[in-house]
């Protein structure tokens, strides 16, 4: 498995062997994480992977049944004064109280911030464009999402968590959580969680990503290790065959005859001179897209 690239300070979150089940099912299974501080870690799977199981113990919400979880340096079970007032934290849910309106429920929230920085409320406020005197109930979803992530960035927290933030939203709402994450981490260093199904946008916007499958840590890396070291190479062989030679690092393969279309994990020089050593010309080595390494890793 690859790891993130180390960086000299200590790390936001670590996880190490953190196994949890419901009755039968194994939703983590031995999973150790590793977020350095600063910038954007996207964390993918499908339905059921696990993502928002390791989040609530990254809150504090669950304790695990072996293995460790720290953030800051800190166990947020035995210790959730010392962890949940440094994390913003945005759920897929979005459970806001619908009878309060939008202004009161900034005070409300204000209260149990002491690091809340009103003025920068205010600024997201009106740059979400929400009505202060509003209520809840009558917001749209992507109003209540806007409204979330406010709460969640208004105490400008160390951590910022968020799991599945754009989930059913409209592209402009999309964009503007995107917009906002980019800007956290642009103006102030902050270390954010990103947690989504939807590999485009955490293409866009993460430095590192971990992709988790059925409760298993399949992979974790730099965004640009990974993109570096996934290829698709395409094949010609002197004959057709019925089977292609096995290409080292090859995750999966489709063609026929004597042209054949290699997924690989692995350094591109590496691979041509592995391939040249089959004895086949290479005709295409091209970069592949998120979504297409996740499909190369949980479905091979």
């Amino acid at each position: 498995m690859l790891s993130p690239v180390p960086s000299s300070a200590p790390p936001v979150i670590e996880l190490s062997r953190v196994t949890r089940r419901f009755g039968a099912k194994t939703a983590l299974n031995e999973v150790s994480l590793v977020v350095p501080r600063g910038g954007v870690f996207g964390l993918i799977g499908g339905n059921g992977a696990g993502k928002t199981t390791l989040i609530k113990h990254v809150l504090g919400l669950l304790k695990a049944e072996s293995g460790a979880v720290r953030v800051f340096g800190l166990d947020p079970v035995q210790n959730p004064v010392g962890v949940l007032g440094r994390i913003g934290y945005l759920s897929e849910d979005r459970d806001l109280p619908n009878w309060m309106r939008v202004g009161q429920f900034m005070r409300y929230t204000q209260a149990f911030f002491p690091h809340w920085d009103e003025a920068y409320a205010e600024e997201l406020r009106q740059a979400f464009d929400l009505d202060a005197k509003a209520k809840i109930k009558t917001l749209s979803r992507g109003q209540r999402a806007r409204m979330g992530l406010l709460a969640a960035l208004a105490h400008r927290p160390e951590l910022l968590i968020l799991d599945e933030p754009s989930s059913g939203l409209d592209p402009v709402v999309r964009r503007d959580i995107l917009g906002a994450i980019i800007r956290t981490i642009a103006d102030e260093g902050r270390t954010v969680l990103f947690s989504s199904h939807l590999l485009d946008e955490v293409e866009r916007v993460a430095d590192y990503v971990a992709i988790l499958h059925q409760g298993r840590m399949m992979l974790t890396a730099a965004m640009d290790e990974i993109k570096d070291r996934h290829r698709r190479v395409t094949l010609r062989f002197r004959e057709p065959v019925e089977h292609p030679p096995a290409l080292v690092g090859a995750l999966s393969f489709e063609g026929h005859g004597a042209e054949w279309t290699y997924v690989c994990a692995g350094d591109s020089r590496q691979l041509q001179q592995a391939a040249q050593a089959l004895g086949a010309t290479v005709l295409g080595d091209d970069a592949l897209t998120l979504d297409e390494i996740f499909v190369s890793r949980v479905l091979r």
